[in-house]
């Protein structure tokens, strides 16, 4: 009677293992999937585009800060601080 009931257990355990391993399994095959794939590398994509506008506004802010810093210790002329940004787009001269 116990080894029917123990023999019960091992069939339920080894069971419950296997679909545990089935569902992994299948997820692991979805994320491999091309479509999957494609909308995971898309939005890498758009965020490090993101990262790369926000580093070039930077670079613009610090280079027209300089170059402020230069015409003033050179007294060359007057500039706006947002000229390089003006430069850009397209607004400023």
């Amino acid at each position: 009677m116990i080894r029917l009931f123990f023999r019960i257990m091992m069939l339920g355990l080894n069971l419950a293992a296997g679909a545990l391993l089935a569902v992994w399994a299948m997820r692991k095959l979805q994320a491999l999937h091309p479509d999957h794939l494609a909308r995971r590398a898309a939005g890498g994509a758009v965020g490090l585009l993101e990262q790369a506008r926000e580093f070039a506004d930077d670079v613009l802010e610090a280079a027209a800060e300089h170059e402020v810093e230069l015409r003033a210790r050179l007294e060359v002329g007057r500039v706006e601080h947002g000229s390089a940004a003006g430069r850009r787009s397209g607004r400023g001269a």
